[in-house]
């Protein structure tokens, strides 16, 4: 107990600390859709380089105070002088830069969203050089040139369905000598919708059609009707291979499945599952509809869909899947 006392309580502190750094953040950084960077939001401070370089120029300094060696004084004073030009420079390359949120796409759970920044700069004189924007797991290398403006794009993995918002962008810049590092954290009023992870359902469904009751087996796979000439595009597990091996024409199998034509897709069709799992399995036959080309409603609790084909339908229904339980807009 007593060593593992004071791992806790050192977890613990570093949690508190972490915690008012995030909230002093906030303040000091508040959320925008478009920030400059300015004075107030730079900080600055010597890198790892720069650290052992001011290490020599004491060293060099004090050999010069020791033997008195006014060439020595001369090549301290000079490195000096070049450490304070370098802090000059490495403040003004991300001095002034614009940035602005783009676009968040919308993803399956689990999966990597694009989330798209462009940076905008203003001088006519000065281009921003060699800035890194990075994530915990992603991070991009870009220059802006002088009045030019670039798009970069970083990606982050979106874990649960609902609204989410991208963490703060870190962007840092060591030019031009490498001797000092300067770095600001941008927090971006954006936004991105992540739908249901889809899963298969591993019971039998129930789907409900506008006029009658159809069951549908969802183990069970589809059944054969018929054959055609192959065409560009055809998946080729479809190819008939045993026909084509007696010398005949090139056959693609053709499959259906009995169901009608407004099949319904309904949360009370599955006699288990949790909420979770009941939304990813009814984001599944939603995407699997849809490929189909057949028309397909939704019903959820408080939330109905008529049947309908197309993208702006399947979009509707991926975010009434995505926003069950949840306000309609980002917090």
């Amino acid at each position: 107990m007593s060593t593992l006392f004071p791992a806790d309580l050192l977890h613990r502190w570093r949690q508190q600390i972490l915690a008012r750094y995030g909230q002093w953040l906030k303040r000091r950084l508040p959320a925008a859709a478009s920030v400059v960077l300015q004075n107030r939001r730079l900080f600055i401070f010597p890198s790892r380089s720069g650290g052992l370089f001011l290490v020599v120029l004491a060293l060099l300094l004090l050999l010069a105070i020791n033997y008195q060696s006014n060439l020595v004084y001369g090549l301290a004073f000079w490195l000096f002088t070049v450490f304070i030009v370098a802090v000059h420079f490495t403040h003004a390359n991300l001095m002034g830069l614009r940035v602005s949120a783009g676009s968040v796409e919308s993803v399956y759970a689990g999966q990597l969203a694009r989330c798209t920044l462009t940076l905008d700069c203003s001088s006519r004189h000065r281009a921003h050089t060699a800035l890194k924007f990075s994530w915990p797991e992603s991070s991009c290398w870009v220059s802006v040139p002088a009045q030019g403006r670039v798009s970069i794009t970083l990606e982050r993995r979106v874990i649960a369905r609902g609204w989410y918002q991208p963490p703060r962008v870190k962007v840092e810049s060591w030019y031009p000598l490498g001797l000092l590092r300067c770095w600001s954290f941008i927090e971006l009023d954006w936004s991105g919708l992540g739908w249901p992870k889809p899963e298969q359902p591993s019971v039998t469904t129930h789907l409900a059609s506008a006029g009658h009751g159809a069951r549908w087996h969802q183990q069970g796979g589809d059944d054969l009707t018929g054959f055609r000439d192959y065409r560009e595009g055809d998946p080729l597990h479809r190819v008939s291979w045993r026909s084509f091996a007696r010398q005949q024409p090139l056959q693609v199998r053709q499959f259906s499945t009995p169901q009608s034509d407004d099949m319904w897709l309904s949360w009370d069709q599955f006699e288990t599952g949790t909420q979770e799992q009941r939304l990813s399995w009814l984001c599944w036959l939603a995407i699997r509809r849809d490929a189909s080309g057949q028309a397909y409603g939704l019903r959820l609790p408080n939330v109905v869909i008529q049947p309908g084909t197309g993208d702006r339908h399947r979009m509707r229904v991926l975010r009434e899947l995505a926003l069950f339980g949840e306000v309609e807009t980002p917090s």
